[in-house]
């Protein structure tokens, strides 16, 4: 299982957490933002190997994808996965976006103030503990484009981090309403490998800025 870091300040023993995803789901960090555009350029490589007569579809992909990092990066996310998932030769399209609120989690009532609209209850993560959960639905601007009736449905987590005042937050979006149910039991299961472990005073120190320094496997 890879480790995923948080981004607050390295000072003290801020924990890290761990999370487990689907193998097809594609790992873009966010932060700085070299790294962030040679992970979306990695990623088109990946995509368009042997690929050689598509290039304006190819440069249209990248733009895209960068777009979507960008604005993930902009809500200030520290990570983002792209599902690949298909079934049956149809792509499961669905996003991860992990990131940070700098908010003590004192009771379900302000995550409901703060999150706004949607269904949201409190849940116990297997390993991470106490969290809230909301599940809304909403038409996104590229459905709108497209004329697209459907909506996409989000689900986010929001998970105290032991001994901060901060919050974790994971939020899951898929486009594919007819299979939302299955989609959103998918996203229960990730969110369930949540775990934290703690850094010693030698992982502070070497704290580089790095966010895979943070790495463990």
């Amino acid at each position: 299982m890879s480790q995923e870091p948080t981004n607050a300040p390295p000072l003290g023993r801020a924990p890290v957490f761990g999370l487990i995803t689907p193998e097809d789901w594609y790992r873009i960090p966010l932060q700085p933002q070299d790294r962030r555009e040679a992970s979306v350029a990695a990623l088109v490589k990946r995509q368009f190997a042997g690929v050689d007569d598509q290039p304006v579809l190819r440069r249209k992909t990248e733009e895209q994808l960068l777009g979507t990092a960008e604005a993930g990066a902009e809500q200030g996310g520290a990570v983002l996965y792209l599902s690949f998932l298909e079934a049956g030769g149809i792509p499961l399209s669905a996003s991860l976006l992990v990131s940070h609120l700098y908010e003590k989690f004192d009771a379900l009532d302000a995550v409901a103030a703060l999150v706004g609209s949607g269904e949201v209850g409190l849940i116990t993560l297997p390993a991470a503990g106490r969290a809230a959960r909301l599940v809304r639905r909403e038409q996104s601007k590229q459905s709108r484009k497209l004329g697209s009736e459907f909506q996409d449905t989000v689900v986010e987590y929001f998970v105290p981090v032991p001994d901060r005042d901060e919050v974790l937050m994971l939020t899951f979006s898929t486009p594919l309403e007819p299979i939302a149910d299955a989609m959103v039991e998918l996203f229960d299961a990730v969110a369930g490998t949540l775990c934290w472990q703690r850094q010693s005073d030698e992982d502070v120190q070497n704290y580089t800025g790095d966010e895979e320094a943070w790495a463990t496997n």
